[in-house]
């Protein structure tokens, strides 16, 4: 139901209906990734969780616009490519392929668009050109283009930061370019060696805020629906985008601005400095990129999320839970068998999620289709069939059960399948010659590897526990 959704809007600190600008289509731009280094578990969760977010509007509303950029010029990429003694373009790339096999493990669909920083100069360009004329920006003595905050009204209302209070936290420098140490930079000289553009106020290169402002007007409008990202870019990162895009177009911005938690590991904030630092390619050395889709969405998008072994192994188990209650079950029954038995599944977890995304609330749901599914399969196998495929049809709403049960619970212990086959057919011989001791020997050996074997009478079919 379109009208019950509603969202946590940062700007306005409550959860809001939601109503888009046009009726008939919704614009989203999220700020993406400095592709400088693979990405780590917070980029995770925003790639998930606004997955999750674009899926559930694309149910409701008939045109979903979804932009997420890509950062690819920065200080940080620049020091990286000097300290690889690397080509910047050469970097980049590398790292924008990493970050697509990253989204492709995780089960994240791509954006409509996904614009590149280095692709979009001239329309920074025209932005900054627009501010200057509107008497917000001023080029600093040694030549860097600078946004003049206090002439912005409303500076410090996405982060509720008061001016005072950030003039006396700010560093002063003694020989400073700017006029106001608040002041940001829009446009930076070049530096010898490094990548530049021309522009009016000679070669140089935009600052990172400005890039947001100009893609996101660009290539959906002024004025759009849901900006979202990181907690941590709330301030100074989108506040400044607020100011250079109103500042430049006299119109108001985004109507909902949504943010990401943290996560932390081991109840620590992530951070190379504790050592603690783990990119999604660590993670998936040792899970399924549908483990780590399932813990990312088990805790609510705005509360921190702790990363622990213990809590990972329990997402694992869980989600090995609601594909074994599909297991073995059919596709071929009415789905609608179910509805005529008055059970408010699907309106349930439709409500969760209109309830600003809540995938713990909707998850929850999931458990209660499988719990019901086993009850069924004993009393009523066609009832049980429909379930299992609402079962498959809304947690593919999250991005997951995509998979075949059977092959899903096959995979993920040290042994391989012919390995497993294998010990089966020994195990099958060691039956028939009954030698009952080498064949209890062979089940053993295989649970220790956490293969479970099941004996129907059709043969032996195996599962990892």
């Amino acid at each position: 139901n379109i009208v019950m959704l509603k969202i946590y809007n940062t700007l306005t600190h409550q959860k809001e209906a939601f109503k888009p600008i046009d009726p008939s289509k919704v614009g989203i731009y999220v700020c993406g990734m400095t592709v400088y280094d693979f990405c780590h578990m917070g980029h995770a969760r925003v790639l998930v969780m606004f997955d999750v977010i674009t899926r559930h509007l694309r149910r409701n509303f008939k045109d979903v616009k979804y932009i997420r950029n890509i950062t690819d010029i920065d200080d940080k990429i620049i020091s990286r490519a000097i300290e690889n003694n690397e080509d910047i373009f050469t970097l980049t790339k590398r790292f924008i392929d990493a970050m697509h096999e990253d989204e492709i493990a995780l089960g994240v669909i791509s954006p409509d668009i996904e614009p590149k920083a280095t692709d979009s100069i001239e329309q920074m360009i025209n932005m900054i050109e627009s501010l200057i004329k509107n008497g917000l920006a001023y080029q600093g003595k040694n030549g860097d283009v600078f946004y003049s905050v206090r002439k912005f009204k409303n500076y410090g209302k996405l982060s509720g930061k008061n001016l005072d209070d950030l003039e006396s936290g700010a560093r002063v420098d003694i020989e400073s370019n700017k006029e106001d140490p608040l002041d940001f930079v829009l446009w930076k000289m070049a530096k010898p060696n490094e990548p530049k553009w021309p522009s009016p106020w000679g070669d140089g290169r935009p600052g990172w805020h400005i890039e947001c402002s100009a893609m996101s007007t660009h290539f959906i409008d002024d004025h759009f629906d849901i900006h979202g990202g990181g907690m941590d870019l709330t301030f100074p990162h989108h506040e400044n985008e607020i100011a250079q895009s109103e500042g430049a177009t006299g119109c108001k911005f985004v109507n909902t601005w949504m943010h990401v938690g943290f996560v932390n590991i081991n109840d620590e904030k992530m951070s190379k400095s504790l050592n603690n630092f783990f990119t999604i390619r660590d993670i998936l050395e040792k899970y399924d990129g549908e483990t780590l889709r399932y813990f990312l969405i088990s805790s609510h998008y705005r509360s921190p999320l702790n990363f622990s072994n213990t809590n990972i192994d329990s997402a694992k188990s869980a989600l090995k839970r609601l594909y074994t209650a599909t297991r073995g079950l059919s596709d071929n029954v009415d789905i609608n068998y179910v509805s005529n038995n008055n059970l408010d599944y699907e309106d349930r977890f439709n409500s969760a999620l209109n309830d600003d995304f809540n995938t713990p609330i909707a998850i929850s749901i999931l458990f209660e289709i499988a719990k019901q599914i086993n009850v069924e399969r004993l009393n009523d196998l066609k009832k049980a069939n429909a379930l299992s495929q609402l079962l498959k049809k809304l947690a593919n709403f999250l991005g997951i059960l995509e998979y075949d049960a059977d092959e899903y619970l096959k995979q993920g212990s040290e042994l391989s399948e012919n390995e497993i086959l294998d010990k089966i057919s020994k195990r099958e011989q060691a039956r028939l010659s009954k030698d009952f001791a080498m064949s209890d020997q062979v089940r053993d050996e295989l649970l220790e590897f956490g293969i479970i074997l099941e004996d129907t009478e059709d043969g032996t079919t195996w599962r990892r526990r």
